[in-house]
């Protein structure tokens, strides 16, 4: 609890750079919802390092940053300077037009040595053609070290995908949380957290030694159940978390001793209690998330209800 509400209190900086009329203002305005940073695509428009926030969730800032190819000399070095703090770079470049040109590759190395979470950013694809063999390219010309994603900022095309990719990356660096609250369609990312921690606990129940997945499975299901918690804006105090685990445990008890008997058996124990330990945290992670996008109290019923369906799937152990 205390991991996850330090994360919800620490700022989240997201800085978008690249050369001037590359739509960095425009996809702020597409991730945010609403016109917050002036499209003039005049040279100079934007002079400074600006922050635009997403309402209520005013630790989030983007900030949009001067074109690196600026007339105005003192802005770049602005741009440079911020690089340093940012949790993560959208660099952008234009599909329409001279695709990491020279001059764009210069300045990509130089914010390379300042800042290596990175995502590139292939704007404009309404535009033109080939995106393929334009991604390629890029990839190519950036050692195939980061990420690069083709969007339309002015269609709207591939704009969930670019969150996601901003998720992915904010994850790995522990800031994924306060960025997944802010997007619209929340079910997306609790269904990738789902999963996620299916695979995980499947690998922990694995464990060829009995008793010896019993707490990092339960603190993996609790974490799980909290982030959830905080995603939906459902806050759980240390009663409700206490209760929850006590009564999960209860429940389930005949399936964790099931578990630690089965692994008795080489081979095929490790495998029945992987399958038992994941299709668990399956069911706990879809059951939580419905109760809390129905508005609906959780139910018990209702999650073992779910695990012994995925438990009993035949092809569960393949998927």
């Amino acid at each position: 609890m205390k991991k996850i509400n330090d994360q919800l209190e620490k700022e989240l900086l997201i800085a978008l750079v690249g050369e001037v009329n590359a739509g960095k203002s425009s996809t702020i305005n597409r991730i945010i919802g609403k016109e917050v940073a002036s499209t003039n695509p005049q040279p100079g428009e934007t002079v400074s390092v600006d922050p635009y926030n997403i309402e209520g969730l005013e630790k989030i800032k983007f900030m949009d940053t001067p074109g690196l190819n600026d007339p105005n000399d003192e802005n770049p070095r602005k741009t440079i300077d911020f690089i340093d703090k940012a949790d993560i770079v959208l660099f952008f470049t234009n599909a329409a037009g001279t695709v990491f040109s020279d001059s764009e590759r210069e300045k990509f190395q130089a914010i390379e040595k300042h800042n290596k979470n990175i995502l590139l950013v292939l704007n404009k694809i309404d535009a033109a053609e080939g995106i393929d063999s334009l991604v390629q390219f890029i990839k190519e010309q950036t050692g195939s070290k980061y990420e690069v994603l083709p969007i339309s900022s002015r269609t709207g095309e591939n704009m969930d995908k670019l969150k996601a990719s901003i998720l992915s990356i904010l994850k790995k660096r522990g800031k994924d949380l306060l960025f997944a609250k802010s997007m619209k369609d929340k079910s997306q990312t609790a269904n990738r957290w789902i999963a996620g921690a299916g695979v995980s606990a499947g690998g922990i129940g694995a464990l060829p030694i009995p008793g010896s997945d019993m707490i990092p499975l339960t603190a993996l299901q609790v974490g799980l159940i909290l982030k959830l918690a905080a995603l939906y804006d459902k806050p759980m105090s240390k009663d409700t978390a206490k209760e929850l685990i006590i009564v999960t445990t209860t429940r389930t008890i005949g399936q964790t001793v099931y578990r630690q008997i089965i692994k008795l058996v080489p081979g095929a124990g490790s495998i029945a209690g992987g399958i038992v330990a994941s299709s668990l945290t399956l069911a706990l992670g879809y059951g939580v998330k419905h109760a809390f996008e129905n508005n609906i109290p959780i139910s018990f019923d209702y999650i073992i209800e779910q695990f012994k369906k995925l438990k009993n799937r035949k092809n569960f152990k393949k998927e």
